[in-house]
């Protein structure tokens, strides 16, 4: 595969175009993390009391329902979202995955995962203390995808 970068000063907005003979599974992955990495940087809106904060997508470790009420974690902070976890599935990139009822989670930050044979496995992040379950249905895809990730690495 051939790389090229070209400097064009009368761009408003950065541009990257794949040129390819067919859509085989090494564009469509490259494709894909391209995506993710444009969403990651992202602002996400957020809310502390009556204050809106605007954060990068790839500070949020997890999203999680907790008293009805949409929660995103970062490593030091929790802020409310408007919008329901349905929705957050529709609008986050690739890098976000839901591994419970109540939780949707950040692949990118995950430092370890405690698999539990009866009942949630537990998902802790670099850098902080916060930790997340994972349920039973949730937990063979979650590792299928962390598989899948290291794998595009490592080619």
């Amino acid at each position: 595969m051939k790389i090229n970068l070209e400097f064009d000063a009368s761009l408003t907005e950065n541009e990257i175009l794949i040129r390819c003979a067919s859509l085989n599974e090494e564009i469509q992955r490259l494709q894909a993390a391209l995506s993710d990495i444009a969403l990651g940087s992202k602002k996400f809106v957020c809310y502390q009391n009556e204050t809106e904060y605007y954060i990068p997508l790839d500070d949020i470790l997890f999203f999680e329902t907790e008293s009805g009420r949409i929660r995103a974690h970062t490593k030091n902070q929790v802020y409310l979202t408007k919008l329901k976890l349905y929705e957050l599935e529709e609008v986050l990139p690739g890098s976000f995955m839901r591994v419970s009822k109540s939780t949707i989670l950040n692949i990118n930050h995950i430092y370890s995962i405690t698999k539990n044979l009866t009942a949630s496995s537990v998902v802790e992040f670099s850098g902080t203390h916060k930790q997340v379950y994972v349920s039973r249905y949730y937990y063979k895809p979650l590792k299928f995808k962390l598989e899948e990730k290291r794998n595009a690495y490592e080619k």
